[in-house]
C-alpha cells in the first residue's frame, strides 16, 4: 500500500467518525427539541361545566353512591378530588381519560354529610357540593340536595 491510500484511507475514515459524532451530539438536541413540541401540546384545555356531572345514584350497603362523569375530549390530566364538610380530602386521583366515568361509594357514618367533587385541570376546578341528610324513615334512602 502506498502512502497516499492510507492518507486518503485516513482521510475517510476521519469524514465518517466527525459525521457519526456530529449525529451522537445532535440526538439529544432533536429528542429536547421534541419534548418541547409535546409539552406545548399538554397545556390545559378550558372546561365547561357542562362537561362533569355528578349524580347522586341512592343508598347501598350504608354507603351513599354517586356517579361522577367527565367528558374530557382531548386527554388532558386532571385531579378527582373529593373533600369532606371540613375541607379534609377523603379522596384524590390523577386520571386522563376521554370518557371518564367514576362510581364513588361514600360511607354513611354521620346523619349530615357535606362532601363536595372537584374536577382540577392544571388552571381550572369545577365543583360540585351537596349536602346529604340521611335521618330519614326510610332507612335505605336519603335527602340530597346540590348547592
Amino acid at each position: 500500500m502506498n502512502i497516499h491510500s492510507v492518507k486518503a484511507a485516513i482521510a475517510k475514515l476521519s469524514v465518517a467518525g466527525l459525521v457519526v459524532l456530529a449525529i451522537l451530539i445532535a440526538t439529544p438536541a432533536i429528542s429536547k427539541a421534541e419534548n418541547g413540541t409535546k409539552d406545548k401540546k399538554s397545556k390545559a384545555v378550558p372546561v365547561a361545566k357542562s362537561q362533569v356531572s355528578v349524580k347522586y345514584a341512592g343508598m347501598q350497603d350504608n354507603n351513599v353512591v354517586f356517579r361522577v362523569q367527565f367528558h374530557n375530549p382531548t386527554g388532558q390530566k386532571f385531579n378527582l378530588i373529593i373533600r369532606n364538610h371540613n375541607g379534609d380530602e377523603i379522596y384524590r386521583g390523577r386520571y386522563s381519560d376521554v370518557h371518564f366515568s367514576k362510581t364513588i361509594y361514600l360511607v354513611n357514618d354521620d346523619e349530615e354529610m357535606a362532601p363536595t367533587f372537584t374536577i382540577s385541570t392544571l388552571d381550572q376546578d369545577i365543583d360540585n357540593s351537596f349536602t346529604i341528610n340521611t335521618n330519614v324513615e326510610d332507612a335505605k334512602e336519603a335527602v340530597v340536595t346540590k348547592l
